[in-house]
């Protein structure tokens, strides 16, 4: 039976808590937060699991296999590195670390300690993400043209990392799990609103090798709640919408044909497909539970997680380089080119 330990009770720790309380061959061995009150809600929901208040204590307890960190970004790479030391596989929150280089140590310390180091990128490991890789993957929507995300709604201001930190997070994780290749630049673009703040618009657009383009828009000055994906390619479309209660992926026979005129080799002749749509079925499980479930299994088999530490490090790699880009009004920020591994 493997033991979990759970640093940080606000407002994500709650879920890592439950799920791991409840996967099988893990049980909830004990929570940290530095807050009475949350500490007193563990031991209603949870009466096996220590409460603990200071974090060091509970990455040092010979009873903690795992440790689940969900505390602000700025203090995932202290824990995480002294959890991985005191000989735990570790959890942590997205995203993984403030820097890359803050990602490589981590990635070294676990490697050298043959331990598992999983980021929490939960929704690569919804049936509806997945769904779209396997779609992806097999080449039903041919030769990949864009990955245009948007994801806005109004509030919540963070303090401590802007917009593109908070939110584009999501996309970027999911880009990275859905495409096959990565970016070799990024530019982004971003503004604050509230004077001292951070920035609570961006835009974010990645260039690859091949003609694949990506963008990314996110906002925390939405009127309305969006969090919709479109990928085209030269076969079908795709239209991934998380808020739809039902069919969150359709996908579509829509697209163009480009025929040469053998009369006038500078003359493109576009057609316009308009075929069916069709939602593929999704199971109903939980994301949370099939990711908890997938760390158990990665420890008890020494398995490398999907979102594992180098996919955590692509993803901040993307941040900071946007950050710099946004820094300089949308500057380009060169990348090195990467293969994804299938």
């Amino acid at each position: 039976m493997i033991k979990a330990g759970v640093i940080g009770y606000g407002y994500w720790g709650p879920n890592l808590a439950r799920n791991l309380a409840e996967t099988d061959g893990c049980s909830l061995a004990a929570v940290c937060d530095t807050r009475p009150d949350r500490l007193a809600v563990v031991e209603r929901r949870h009466p096996g699991a220590k409460g603990v208040f200071d974090w060091k204590d509970l990455v040092n307890d010979p009873g903690v296999d795992v440790v689940a960190i969900s505390t602000p970004v700025s203090t995932h790479f202290e824990i995480a590195m002294m959890a991985l030391r005191a000989g735990k596989h570790v959890l942590v929150e997205k995203p993984m670390a403030m820097r890359v280089e803050e990602c490589e140590r981590l990635i070294e310390e676990a490697e050298r300690r043959r331990l598992v180091l999983m980021v929490d990128h939960t929704f690569v490991y919804t049936p509806a993400v997945r769904k779209v890789r396997d779609l992806v993957r097999e080449g039903l929507l041919g030769d990949l043209y864009y990955y245009d995300s948007v994801r806005v709604n109004l509030g919540l201001f963070q303090h401590d990392v802007n917009v593109i930190w908070d939110l584009a997070v999501h996309d970027l994780a999911i880009m990275d799990f859905v495409l096959p290749e990565r970016p070799v630049a990024v530019s982004a673009t971003g503004v604050s609103h509230v004077p001292g703040g951070p920035e609570n618009i961006g835009y974010l657009t990645m260039f690859f090798s091949s003609s694949l383009i990506a963008h990314v828009h996110v906002n925390w000055l939405a009127p309305v709640k969006l969090r919709r994906t479109l990928l085209g390619g030269t076969r079908k479309m795709i239209v991934y919408d998380d808020l739809e209660p039902s069919e969150k992926v359709k996908v579509y026979d829509r697209g163009i044909t480009l025929n040469s005129n053998p009369e006038n080799v500078y003359q493109l002749l576009v057609g316009y497909r308009s075929g069916d749509m069709h939602a593929p079925r999704l199971d109903g499980a939980e994301a949370l539970r099939i990711e908890m479930q997938h760390l158990v299994d990665c420890i008890a088999n020494g398995r490398r997680p999907m979102t594992d530490g180098e996919a955590g490090l692509e993803v901040v790699r993307l941040l900071e380089n946007g950050t710099r880009s946004m820094r300089e009004r949308g500057r380009p920020v060169e990348l090195e080119a990467q293969k994804v591994t299938v």
